[in-house]
């Protein structure tokens, strides 16, 4: 077998065996494939498509490509869940806590944030002292003590993917719905949870930019769990406008720890969380309803509403920071949680309804506060962002504040409000809103 063969195969639309596969990943890895033989194959890949046997074999193949974690000295169901990106989704810091006091194990592993969206783990970060880098036994024991620990992911883990997104990168073949669905599922059946859900977003500020997408993308993602006898399912939800008031590291930690703390966040009532309670509550309950606690979807949403209601929720996130060395005194009190130096007020130059309040450009606006990274090597400011006082379908009044941003240099405000501007459509008549969950995809539907 040789990698010309492979490739040419694909190229005349051919099905690659699942022995060719093994050989390309594996080459791939080792160094016996070059990159450009790789960067080739994806292409053709890209062209021709992989059928569901062919999508389920290269995601198993790059899996076992480095380190599977073995999470059995971890007692009790194992959970874990993954969003393929959005602006102001903090819903990690809500969910994982929620699940951790419903009696599940959340041993998850993490990012950190690239462009215009926002990475977990420099939320978590943004708390004084918290250590994201544990080795994994003692991952394992704070997932053991606390019912879950929320550590960076490491590079053993589907080194093959690493290998493959920089090339896709390079090539103009990042948009190939099997190869995206190989990419997550390789890293998260790698992770070795009992039950993943699959936070699927669509939209403006999501990878995916329509809801038929999103929705391929999600069924090829629960396909390939089923067929590797993993349980998974997905959750379509909508990513045109930033979900939740804050955009920012610490900023989202605060209004997590607002809602675990059963307090409103920034002056707003507790009620005006709706939206990201309602895809955190779904995603949770999801879990649970896999895992066996609930009988029904809606059971479990109102477990996870009880489990905050009652400060369980919050205990445990307070236990995962001190378990992982960070300084509780920024929990008990989310005040304590950086804020840059200076604000601005973004004000409605007119009045009207907002009809779009674009997710990528918020993003893109909190990002030039200072908030995110332009390349993986930036440094970022904690404290910096945006909350978010109105959002789409809210009428305004010319001069009303819709955001109000923080940054460490005032020159930083000039660039963030261009691309507030450019997010921002008022009109006189209200917008159509869509569901913000479109629909729950689980095996065989």
């Amino acid at each position: 077998m040789n990698i010309y063969e492979v490739i040419k195969k694909k190229r005349d639309s051919g099905e690659l065996s699942s022995e060719q596969i093994k050989y390309w990943v594996k080459g791939a890895v080792s160094g016996e494939v070059a990159d450009y033989q790789s960067a080739a194959l994806l292409m053709a890949i890209f062209i021709r498509g992989l059928n569901k046997r062919e999508t389920a074999d290269l995601t198993w193949e790059m899996m076992h490509s480095g380190q599977v974690l073995d999470l059995s000295d971890i007692k009790g169901i194992k959970v874990d869940k993954h969003s393929t990106g959005g602006v102001g989704d903090k819903t990690t810091l809500i969910i994982a806590p929620v699940l951790a006091a419903a009696g599940l194990k959340v041993a998850k592993m993490s990012g950190r944030g690239l462009g215009h969206t926002g990475g977990t783990i420099d939320k978590l970060e943004s708390i004084k002292g918290f250590n994201a880098e544990l080795e994994i036994d003692e991952f394992f024991r704070s997932v053991n003590s606390a019912g879950l620990a929320v550590i960076g992911q490491t590079a053993e883990v589907a080194p093959a993917d690493k290998i493959f997104y920089s090339l896709r990168d390079v090539t103009a073949t990042v948009d190939s719905i099997p190869l995206i669905a190989a990419s997550i599922m390789s890293k998260k059946l790698a992770l070795g949870a009992d039950h993943i859900v699959l936070d699927v977003t669509y939209g403006d500020g999501a990878f995916m930019k329509n809801i038929d997408d999103a929705r391929s993308l999600a069924k090829q993602m629960v396909e390939i769990a089923h067929q590797l006898n993993k349980n998974a399912s997905a959750v379509v939800s909508s990513m045109d406008a930033p979900l939740g008031h804050a955009v920012g590291n610490a900023l989202e930690v605060h209004e997590a720890l607002a809602i675990l703390r059963n307090e409103p966040f920034a002056g707003f009532t507790k009620e005006a969380d709706k939206e990201l309670m309602l895809v955190s509550m779904t995603l949770a309950a999801e879990l649970m309803l896999q895992a066996g606690l609930v009988d029904t979807l809606a059971d479990g949403v109102v477990k996870g509403i009880e489990l905050i209601s009652s400060g369980a929720a919050f205990e445990k996130f307070r236990l995962m920071v001190e378990l992982q060395g960070g300084d509780t005194a920024y929990v008990d009190n989310p005040q304590l949680l950086a804020v840059s130096a200076y604000n601005r007020d973004f004000v409605a130059p007119k009045a009207g309804f907002i009809r779009r309040f674009k997710a990528e450009e918020v993003g893109l606006a909190s990002l030039a506060l200072g908030a995110g990274r332009h390349k993986k090597s930036d440094a970022i400011d904690y404290g910096a962002g945006l909350i978010i006082y109105k959002n789409v379908g809210d009428w305004v009044d010319k001069g009303d504040k819709i955001t109000t941003g923080f940054a460490a240099d005032e020159k930083l405000f000039e660039s963030s409000f261009e691309h507030l501007r450019a997010a921002l459509e008022i009109g006189p008549n209200a917008p159509l809103i869509v569901p913000q969950i479109a629909e729950i995809i689980r095996n065989g539907n």
